[in-house]
C-alpha cells in the first residue's frame, strides 16, 4: 500500500502545540524530543557538487555544465550529487551532527535567467535561454531527487522569480516586468521544475517583482505556484529575505507583520530568523493557528518524503565509501571536457608535438584552484590546475616554462616591488617558447554573490565586460612578441575579449572548470579530446548591454538583442567538421519530430550539439486575417528573432554519419501576448537545424549556414 506522506505529516503536526509548530518553520528547526523529532537544518547546497561540508566530487560550475548542452549527462551528475549528499547526511546523523550543510534538502538548482552578463551570480545558472534552462533544470532536479520510493534529496528551484541582479540592490530592488516577459522568459523554467520534475521546494527571491516582495507575493506564491501550477511542496525564503520586508523594502513595519505577509501568501519555511517572531504574530492575531499548522504540514511532508522517519529508506545504506569515488571523479573529468567551448582556432590547435618543444604557461589563473571551484562548491580530494594539466599532457618531451605574469585583480605586490613586477619574467618565458598558453580570467572572489566577494566591483557584479586591468596590461606586453598565443579563459560569464582574440590563434572558454579542469584543458590542447561545448550565454561587446536595472527583455539575450555579439549563444567550434543534411519534420502527439542527418566529416572523433531553432515570421502572421483577434496585443518589434526549441549532443566517429531525431513541443510555436497570454498564431514558422543559432554572426564565425524548413500551422 502506497504511503500517504501528507497524512503522516498532518498526524504528527496535530500533536504539536501552536508554538512548537511555529518553531519548526525555521531553517534550523529545533528538536522536539517528546515526539521523537530530531533537530534538522534545511540549509544545504548542491549546485555543482555537495557543497561546504568537506570532501566531495567537484564538477564544473553550473554555467559550464550548461555549456555541455546535455540533459541526460547532467542528470547523471545530479544523481552523484544526491548520492554524496545522502551519504554525508547518513554519516553525520550517526554522530548526532545536525549542523548546517549536513542535511538532504538541497537549495539547488539556480534556474534564474542569466539576462545580463555583468551579474556575478550568473555563473550559478544554466544561461540565458528559458528552454535550455528548463530542460537542464528538470534533468538536474530528477537526478537529485531520484526515482525511488523516497526522495534521495529534496531539490529546490531558486530564486522565484525575476531575479538576476544587481547584487548590490537585491535587498530593496523592485524588478518591473510586463506579462509577456514574465511568461515568455522569466517563468518557464520554474513552471517546468514544478509541473514536469515535481521539484520538492521553491525558494523565493530577495527582490520585489512588480511591487510585491517575492517571498510574500500573492501573485507569485499563491496564484502561480499553488493555484495555477498546483505546487504541493514547500516554499522557503532566501536567507534573511523576510527581514528585508520591514528593513529594506519597507512594505511592513515590524517582524511580526513580515511574518504574517510571508506566511499568509505561502512561504512555509524561513531561511533566516524573522519567523522567531511568528508565535508573537499569532498572539497578536496577525496569523491563525491553521496557517501555522498548514505550513508545518508542508515542511514535514517533505521530511516524510525523504524517509527521515522511516526504517525502510533505500538510501540509508549510503555512507563514506560512496563519496568521492573513482567513478565520480571520472564523471567530473568528463564533464570538464564536455564543457569547454572553443571560441576561435586558426589552426594552432591541437598543438603539434613535432613543432612544439617548449610551451610557456603564463597568467594568474594557471595555478589557481579557485578557478576550478567557482562558488557554492565542495572540496575535492584532488585538484588539477591548468598548469598541472598542461604539464601532464605535454609529457617528458616538451619543456614547460611558467610565469604568473600578473596578479588576478588587485595590485598585491611584494613589499617594495612595483606593480606589474611579473611582466618581464612573462616576456622572457614567451621569448623562449614555441607557443604561449595565456591563462586569464576571474574567480568567485571577483564575480559572485553579494557578501562573498572582496573586490572593488559592485558586490560581486562586474562593472564592465573587460578583463581586469592588471591582466590587460600583461596582454598588451605579450601581444608585441612574435610568439603564438592560445588564450584560455576561466570565467563564469561572457567577457569582451575582442582585442585579445584578434592577436590570439585560439581562444578556449573553460568556465570554472571543476576539480579536473586542468587535466581536461591539457587533453584538449594536445588533441586527445575535441572540444564540443556551446555557449549558453551570449558574449556581448562592452557598451552593448541595456541598463543593468532594466528588466525588460528588449535588447537582451540572443532572442531580443539588436547589437552584433562577439560570440553568439549556441556557438562553439570543434576539431572536427560536421555536415547537416535532409531536415524533415513529422507531426506527432504534442509536437513534431525533427530528423536530420549529421556527418562527422573530420579526421577525429568528436561530439556535436545539434541545435533546432524556430522563427515566428511574425510580420506574416500579423498580416494574416486569421490572427486578427490577437493583433492588437502583439508588438512585432518585441518578438524573439529565433528561439531554441530542441537540442541533442551526438557523438560521432571520424567520417561517421547518423540520423538524429529530436522532439519539438507544440509550445515552441506559441506567442506570448503583451498581457501574458500564450496563443498559437496561424501562419508560417521556420525551423533551423545546425551546430549554432541562425544568423550572420554565427555564419561568419563557423563558415556554415543552418539547414531550414518551413511549416504552416
Amino acid at each position: 500500500m502506497k504511503r500517504d506522506f501528507r497524512k503522516e505529516a498532518e498526524a504528527l503536526v496535530a500533536q504539536m502545540s501552536v508554538k512548537e509548530a511555529a518553531e519548526q518553520l525555521l531553517y534550523n528547526a529545533p528538536a522536539l524530543e517528546r515526539l521523537g523529532i530530531p533537530a534538522y537544518n534545511y540549509w544545504n547546497e548542491g549546485l555543482h557538487g555537495t557543497a561546504r561540508t568537506g570532501t566531495a566530487t567537484v564538477f564544473p560550475q553550473a554555467i559550464g555544465l550548461a555549456a555541455m548542452f546535455d540533459a541526460a549527462f547532467l542528470e547523471k551528475i545530479a544523481d552523484v550529487i544526491g548520492t554524496e549528499t545522502r551519504a554525508k547526511y547518513n554519516e553525520a546523523r550517526k554522530r548526532d551532527d545536525r549542523d548546517i550543510y549536513k542535511g538532504i534538502t538541497l537549495w539547488s538548482p539556480n534556474i534564474n535567467l542569466f539576462r545580463d552578463q555583468r551579474w556575478g551570480r550568473g555563473q550559478e545558472t544554466y544561461g540565458e535561454d528559458p528552454y535550455l534552462t528548463s530542460r537542464l533544470g528538470v534533468a538536474f532536479i530528477n537526478g537529485l531527487q531520484g526515482k525511488g520510493k523516497y526522495l534521495k534529496t529534496a531539490a529546490c528551484a531558486k530564486h522565484f522569480a525575476v531575479h538576476s541582479g544587481p547584487e548590490s540592490l537585491r535587498h530593496s530592488f523592485d524588478a518591473k516586468v510586463n506579462g509577456k516577459d514574465l511568461e515568455e522568459t522569466y517563468l518557464p523554467a520554474f513552471k517546468a521544475a514544478v509541473c514536469e520534475a515535481g521539484v520538492e521546494s521553491v525558494m523565493g527571491a530577495y527582490n520585489r517583482t512588480n511591487g510585491e516582495v517575492c517571498c510574500g507575493s500573492d501573485y507569485l506564491l499563491r496564484k502561480k505556484l499553488r493555484e495555477e501550477w498546483q505546487f504541493d511542496g514547500h516554499i522557503v525564503s532566501d536567507f534573511l529575505a523576510i527581514r528585508d520586508f520591514h528593513e529594506n523594502h519597507k512594505v511592513t513595519k515590524s517582524p511580526e507583520e513580515s511574518c504574517a505577509l510571508a506566511l499568509k501568501n505561502g512561504c512555509n519555511l524561513n531561511a533566516g530568523f524573522t519567523y522567531q517572531s511568528l508565535y508573537k504574530a499569532y498572539e497578536e492575531g496577525l496569523v491563525t493557528e491553521q496557517e501555522i499548522r498548514d505550513a508545518a504540514v508542508r515542511v514535514f511532508t517533505t521530511r516524510f518524503r525523504l524517509g527521515m522517519f522511516a526504517d525502510d529508506c533505500e538510501y540509508d545504506s549510503l555512507g563514506q565509501m560512496d563519496v568521492d569515488t573513482k567513478e565520480s571523479r571520472a564523471l567530473s573529468y568528463e564533464a570538464s571536457c564536455r564543457s569547454v567551448v572553443l571560441l576561435k582556432n586558426d589552426g594552432i590547435l591541437p598543438l603539434d608535438r613535432s613543432k612544439v618543444k617548449t610551451i610557456g604557461i603564463i597568467g594568474p589563473t594557471a595555478t589557481s584552484v579557485d578557478v576550478l571551484n567557482g562558488n557554492y562548491n565542495g572540496t575535492s580530494s584532488v585538484y588539477v590546475t591548468n598548469l598541472d594539466g598542461i604539464r601532464a599532457a605535454a609529457g617528458e618531451d616538451v619543456r614547460v616554462l611558467y610565469s604568473e605574469g600578473c596578479h588576478l585583480f588587485k595590485k598585491e605586490v611584494q613589499p617594495l616591488a612595483k606593480p606589474d613586477d611579473r611582466i618581464s619574467e612573462a616576456l622572457s618565458v614567451a621569448e623562449h617558447s614555441d607557443v604561449v598558453i595565456l591563462c586569464l580570467g576571474l574567480d568567485a572572489t571577483i564575480e559572485g554573490e553579494e557578501g562573498d566577494t572582496g573586490n572593488a566591483f559592485a558586490a560581486g557584479d562586474k562593472e564592465s565586460l573587460y578583463l581586469p586591468e592588471s591582466q590587460r596590461r600583461l596582454f598588451e606586453a605579450l601581444e608585441k612578441t612574435d610568439t603564438p598565443i592560445v588564450l584560455v579563459l576561466n570565467t563564469g560569464s561572457g567577457m569582451d575579449v575582442s582585442r585579445e582574440e584578434k592577436r590570439c590563434g585560439a581562444v578556449l572558454q573553460c568556465w570554472y572548470s571543476g576539480a579536473f579542469g586542468g587535466r581536461a584543458l591539457g587533453d584538449i590542447l594536445f588533441g586527445k579530446v575535441s572540444p564540443g561545448g556551446k555557449l549558453p550565454v551570449t558574449f556581448s561587446r562592452e557598451g552593448d548591454l541595456p541598463e543593468f536595472t532594466d528588466y525588460s527583455m528588449k535588447g537582451r539575450t540572443y532572442r531580443y538583442a539588436k547589437a552584433e555579439p562577439l560570440y553568439p549563444f549556441g556557438y562553439g567550434l570543434s576539431y572536427a567538421s560536421f555536415r547537416y543534411d535532409d531536415l524533415t519534420l513529422t507531426k506527432t502527439e504534442g509536437g513534431y519530430l525533427a530528423n536530420v542527418s549529421l556527418t562527422n566529416a573530420g579526421s577525429c572523433d568528436a561530439e556535436e550539439v545539434v541545435e533546432i531553432y524556430v522563427s515566428n515570421e511574425i510580420d506574416e502572421k500579423l498580416s494574416n486575417g486569421e490572427n486578427a483577434e490577437f493583433a492588437s496585443a502583439i508588438d512585432a518589434a518585441d518578438q524573439p528573432a529565433c528561439s531554441l526549441c530542441a537540442f541533442a549532443r551526438v557523438p560521432l566517429k571520424a567520417k561517421e554519419s547518423r540520423r538524429t531525431e529530436l522532439f519539438i513541443s507544440d509550445n515552441a510555436f506559441t506567442t506570448v501576448l503583451e498581457d501574458g497570454r500564450r496563443v498559437t498564431l496561424k501562419g508560417a514558422y521556420t525551423l533551423y537545424a545546425g551546430g549554432q543559432q541562425p544568423g550572420a554572426r554565427s555564419e561568419e564565425l563557423t563558415g556554415s549556414k543552418c539547414l531550414s524548413t518551413q511549416i504552416r500551422i
